[in-house]
């Protein structure tokens, strides 16, 4: 069960593996773009072009779909990225339901842990697989792998990468149920930390915070949602920027204190200077800092909001 693209990898693994694999369930296809065309999930793109068997219920407690599944008799049932499983769903299987969650639990529980990892400025995140229990993200713990997040890392390049790790510690933990060899650990509920759903007030970037701040929240959310501004009224999306330095300032938040082609477009934030790398004016492309300033009359006490 999974929807995004970072499910593919797990899927692929699974599909691969000594494993069979009797059908996937993803969520239906939805409204996209300016003529709201009817689309397929990533996952329901691969099953198709792949000949894999594909469910896409609208209600999961619909009987309809229980029965389906039930037919299917499957051993175990393997979660990656999709919805809130009522329990009626996830206690099908004889053997459990198994998730694989981005982020070294309990930390980060809930639906965005790699953008909140980002935004903490964290060094280190990773990957758990576990039983899904009813309570989200609770569950007894299998298996868990560790990486560093790079300084500049985005929250598109980690995802990525995480997606490929996820995908081999899956097939290990179907392994390892399969051989009956589980070492089962069990959370502790005092050390978790939350990893709500973004939301649109969340990608406003707030110019009194620090610049390092600041900067985590663009990597965290580029390249999509991506964390935004306004200049002259206008919505400027911000991919990737850079910490000057980290000297207080009283006053002055927002403000541009440098545009010119040597230094770029440089902006004031309560704690440093943060220079902005490449951004996206509203229905325009997305451009390198110098190119904004060569087409744009942005100058130095000009304020971004």
């Amino acid at each position: 069960m999974g929807t995004p693209e970072f499910a593919i990898p797990s899927l692929k693994s699974i599909q691969k593996s000594k494993h069979q694999l009797l059908a996937v369930v993803t969520q239906p296809d939805k409204p996209k773009g300016r003529g709201k065309k009817l689309t397929p999930s990533p996952v329901k793109e691969f099953c198709l072009e792949n000949q894999l068997k594909v469910l896409t219920p609208i209600n999961l407690k619909s009987e309809n779909f229980i029965s389906e599944l039930k037919d299917l008799n499957p051993d175990l049932m393997v979660v990656v990225a999709f919805r809130i499983l009522p329990e009626m769903v996830f206690t099908i299987s004889p053997l459990g339901t198994i998730n694989l969650h981005a982020s070294l639990l309990p930390k980060y529980r809930g639906a965005a842990p790699i953008n909140w990892a980002i935004f903490k400025g964290e060094k280190k995140t990773g990957l758990t697989t576990f039983f899904i229990k009813k309570k989200v993200d609770t569950g007894d713990i299998i298996l868990q792998k560790e990486t560093e997040i790079k300084p500049d890392e985005t929250y598109g390049e980690l995802s990525q990468r995480l997606s490929e790790i996820g995908a081999e510690l899956i097939l290990k933990t179907i392994d390892l149920i399969e051989k009956k060899e589980v070492k089962l650990l069990i959370q502790d509920d005092k050390e978790a930390t939350p990893a709500p759903k973004i939301t649109p007030e969340l990608c406003k970037i707030d110019w009194s915070g620090s610049a390092a701040e600041i900067k985590n929240l663009i990597r965290g959310l580029s390249p999509a949602p991506s964390a935004y501004t306004t200049y002259q009224g206008k919505i400027l999306k911000i991919f990737k920027a850079q910490v000057i330095n980290d000297t207080p300032y009283s006053e002055g938040s927002g403000e541009v204190v440098s545009a010119d082609k040597n230094k770029g477009l440089q902006i004031k934030t309560s704690k440093g200077i943060l220079r902005i790398l490449e951004l996206q004016p509203q229905n325009k492309k997305r451009i390198k800092g110098e190119e904004f300033l060569r087409g744009y009359r942005i100058k130095v006490g000009d304020k971004l909001e």
